[in-house]
């Protein structure tokens, strides 16, 4: 639940939507003992997570301190007409949590997340192709019970909210969790050279439909080498915008490559300063 920490809190009429997302996670609790729908404690985890809990128990101290009406629109049951609903305790979240699928939970607040006007940027959304770009990080201060280190394989829009991210398995890699990733999304998809494979643009072309912007280096010779020979310098200039980075106006085109705008001149009896060197780019064309 960690890609909720950064996104807006709901709004009343958002959670009907969220519930419905959540309700599409299986329960993997037998039937007998069930005291709490799933879809109520993943809903109590959600908001107590939107709310800045950070820890199992201070979801559990947000559920136990939200009010009858609160745990009843989240869809607690009520056992008792003069309590209300009740919330869940901390045990029981921490079984639910641990034992709950974690690729069909993402799957669902991802998928509640990429819902158009759920970001904060909600300014001609319906008219802009949605964009993610796909990396994979290995999780600080988390490990399996045999000691290894996990690693999570990720896709995040502009606003920085991860819509869908797959725990790498031990004997694979990232390349293997691409496809899973991405099925459930519709976006403009980036990624670095590690992704950079036959099938992945296949997939993405073919099977889902979708652009892509991939970066090639040299351990692919023979692609490196017929893009190094496209004619770059006859690539229309896009737009002319302002590097926040740099401090100066660049102009980008279509391929990539950045050309500093001419330097103002000098004043009369100015000193005389060399032109700044522009920052290395690292090689590679896209």
């Amino acid at each position: 639940m960690s890609q909720l920490a950064d996104a807006a809190p709901p709004t009343p009429d958002e959670r009907p939507g969220l519930l419905a997302r959540l309700a599409a996670v299986p329960d993997p609790r037998g039937p007998r003992g069930r005291r709490h729908p799933l879809v109520f404690v993943l809903a109590l985890a959600t908001c107590a997570v939107l709310a800045g809990a950070k820890s199992l128990a201070a979801i559990a101290e947000w559920a136990a301190d939200a009010p009858p009406t609160v745990l009843f629109r989240l869809g607690g049951t009520c056992r008792n007409p003069d309590t209300g609903p009740i919330a869940p305790t901390e045990a029981t979240t921490r079984r639910v949590l641990q034992r709950v699928d974690g690729d069909a939970l993402d799957a669902a607040i991802g998928a509640w997340l990429a819902e158009p006007g759920r970001t904060a940027d909600r300014t001609d959304a319906s008219s802009r192709r949605a964009a993610v770009a796909v990396d994979g990080k290995t999780v600080r201060g988390a490990q399996r019970a045999d000691g290894t280190q996990v690693h999570i394989l990720a896709a995040m829009n502009s606003q920085g909210l991860v819509l869908a991210q797959r725990e790498v398995d031990v004997k694979s890699n990232e390349i293997t969790a691409f496809r899973p990733l991405l099925a459930p999304l519709d976006a403009v998809v980036t990624f670095d050279a590690m992704h950079t494979q036959v099938e992945h643009a296949r997939f993405l072309v073919e099977d889902k439909r979708a652009h892509y912007i991939a970066l090639v280096k040299g351990n692919h010779p023979t692609l490196h080498a017929q893009l190094k020979s496209l004619p770059w310098k006859n690539v229309p200039l896009m737009d002319k915008t302002r590097a926040t980075s740099h401090g100066r106006d660049e102009i980008r085109n279509e391929g990539g490559h950045r050309h500093p705008a001419p330097l103002p001149p000098r004043r009369a009896g100015g000193a005389d300063r060399p032109p700044s060197t522009a920052r290395a780019h690292r090689k590679g064309h896209h």
